[in-house]
């Protein structure tokens, strides 16, 4: 899990909430408009969302094995 969200991640790491690819996945699932969530957004919505996030990263990490 953590090996695809370092992946996913690349460029971004220091500023998730400015990853296309995570912005684009929150925008589909949830219905968020990417371009307009900030910083503070990403981060409660990350929180609020925790387990649905990992779940979905465990499934990314099983994908990119298998």
């Amino acid at each position: 899990m953590i090996r695809f969200l370092w992946r996913a991640s690349r460029g971004y790491r220091l500023r998730p909430w400015r990853n296309p690819y995570i912005l684009w996945r929150i925008e589909t699932y949830w219905g968020l408009h990417a371009e307009r969530i900030t910083a503070g957004q990403f981060w409660r919505f990350l929180w609020a969302h925790r387990r649905e996030f990992q779940r979905f990263l465990s499934w990314a990490e099983r994908m990119a094995e298998g």
